[in-house]
């Protein structure tokens, strides 16, 4: 008997497990840093011509074929075109190793939002943070002695995240994603009220702002804002094809990509006011200017505002409110990605849910609990996440569209698909820019990246550290997603025959 599939409760459900995937850490950490530094005002331009012709497209072409084919990126891709099924299994390794990174971040952030109270970090939060409480070796070696410290908190993180995953689609991940959602909202809200009210802001404020019309004229800042726009709306690695694949049958495509596309970046200029806002009163706190304190990723998050919260009034309210943030946008994030993998073993085996979820999510925690909270666990992730964002991410984002939009042909069938029950139709201009737009910036992002790579090492590591934490695990995941497609599942879920069509206009049998 064929298991029904699962089913979001109601499209608000869907949309805000949408917009908790994307609004993660990036947007709070990289979204202020990489505006400042490209234009400020200005840069916000090419950011919104970005999400125009490449973020809420590419959304759309998610959802589509998520909704289409009713499965997880392996069987949607396998259902799509038989040769496209390694990019799905592609993304699944790419969320899996996301995942068990990405874990220990909302890990620390759960620590930190403790050491808020009483700012246990000191005078000297990056020597804490570094020394103290990550126990980081000062170079890669051998040593992997584990960090107590870390591994408890992480730990937590893995049983929250996948007992919302057990209980299911609609009373876990969509009940999670109503309290978590508006929860960050409220949270984020009361930070920026708060920081606009510190002496500096405007000072910070003006910095992120003003604009530098000269910007527009250089092609870095395009493609760093295409960039920003791919990292954040959790497109190229199977969230939203996923996440499609349980709306109901009348779902509106293209509205919901619209509204979670614009949601997602409300929240990230949301983020820059108050990141640029709480800089600008350590700016005039120590009379350095913004310029010179504005930094990003781990730096930004974890010594950067610790040292702003201990010189604030109220400065621990602050820490509190701002780590409870992190943590509630990482586990939203999390959750979408850890559901990827989950969904996609379920449905080419056809495990129930509570068993794949042990399985599958279980084995994906106890990598991430045995590799990183180690001495070396912050030299692997920083390697790791440059590898897998710019040739994992991108790179199968890359492949998935090309292949899609000139090898299969299948934006024309997709495009019918969505304009069946979606709000705002798409047609040839959604075509061209997934067609064209899309892949030419993708590709120069590429080339551009790799240029850099092969000029010098990635954060002055050793070579061989490069290779085995780097090129070995964006590499290793392309071969792992084509051998994972030449298995024979042949136990998988069945589609019903109404599910999907059973030929698209090319011909290709499903």
């Amino acid at each position: 008997m064929q298991e029904q599939r699962e089913q979001w409760g109601t499209r608000a459900g869907f949309l805000l497990a949408a917009i908790g995937s994307a609004v993660g850490l990036g947007n709070i950490w990289r979204f202020p840093y990489v505006a400042y530094e490209n234009g400020g005002g200005a840069f916000l331009l090419p950011y919104l011509v970005a999400l125009l012709t490449a973020g809420i497209p590419l959304l759309i072409l998610e959802y589509t074929i998520g909704h289409r084919y009713r499965s997880s990126p392996p069987t949607a891709f396998l259902r799509l075109s038989k040769p496209a099924q390694p990019i799905g299994w592609w993304q699944v390794i790419i969320s899996f190793v996301i995942a068990v990174y990405y874990a220990l971040i909302i890990a620390w952030a759960v620590m930190y939002t403790g050491f808020s109270v009483g700012t246990s970090w000191g005078d000297d939060p990056e020597s804490f943070l570094f020394g103290d409480f990550l126990n980081t070796a000062d170079a890669p070696d051998g040593d992997f002695s584990y960090v107590g410290g870390v591994a408890v908190p992480l730990i937590a993180v893995w049983v929250v995240t996948l007992a919302v995953l057990a209980i299911g689609v609609r009373k876990g991940i969509e009940r999670a994603a109503r309290i978590f959602i508006p929860l960050l909202a409220v949270l984020f809200v009361v930070l920026v009220i708060r920081a606009l009210t510190l002496p500096g802001a405007t000072d910070g404020l003006n910095a992120l702002f003003s604009p530098d019309w000269s910007a527009i004229t250089d092609g870095s800042v395009w493609v760093a804002a295409y960039g920003q726009i791919f990292f954040t709306l959790s497109v190229g690695f199977g969230i939203m094809v996923t996440y499609a694949s349980y709306l109901r049958r009348r779902a509106d495509l293209s509205g919901s990509a619209l509204v979670a596309g614009f949601a997602n970046g409300s929240f990230e200029l949301l983020a820059g006011i108050g990141v640029f806002a709480t800089l600008g009163f350590m700016a005039a706190g120590t009379g350095t200017p913004v310029g010179e304190i504005a930094t990003s990723g781990i730096g930004l998050a974890f010594v950067a505002f610790p040292e702003i919260i201990s010189s604030m009034p109220g400065g621990e309210i602050f820490g509190v409110v701002f780590f409870a943030s992190l943590t509630i946008a990482g586990l939203t994030s999390l959750i979408s990605i850890v559901q990827v993998v989950v969904s996609s073993v379920a449905d080419r085996t056809g495990l129930s849910r509570v068993p794949a979820v042990l399985i599958v999510g279980g084995f994906t925690a106890v990598v991430s609990i045995a590799l990183f909270p180690t001495t070396q666990g912050v030299n692997i992730l920083d390697v790791v996440d440059h590898f897998i964002n710019q040739y994992g991410i991108a790179l199968a984002g890359l492949v998935a569209v090309i292949v899609v939009a000139w090898f299969i042909r299948g934006l024309r069938p997709l495009a019918e698909h969505a304009n069946l029950t979606s709000a705002v139709r798409v047609g040839p201009l959604w075509r061209i820019t997934l067609g064209i737009v899309t892949p030419v910036v993708l590709g120069w992002m590429m080339w551009d990246s790799l240029s850099a790579e092969f000029a010098e090492n990635y954060g002055d590591y050793p070579t061989w550290f490069l290779i085995g934490a780097g090129w070995a695990v964006a590499v290793g995941a392309i071969v792992l997603g084509i051998v994972l497609s030449l298995l024979p599942w042949k136990h998988g879920r069945q589609q019903a025959p109404d599910e999907a069509g059973t030929t698209d206009v090319e011909g290709v049998q499903h």
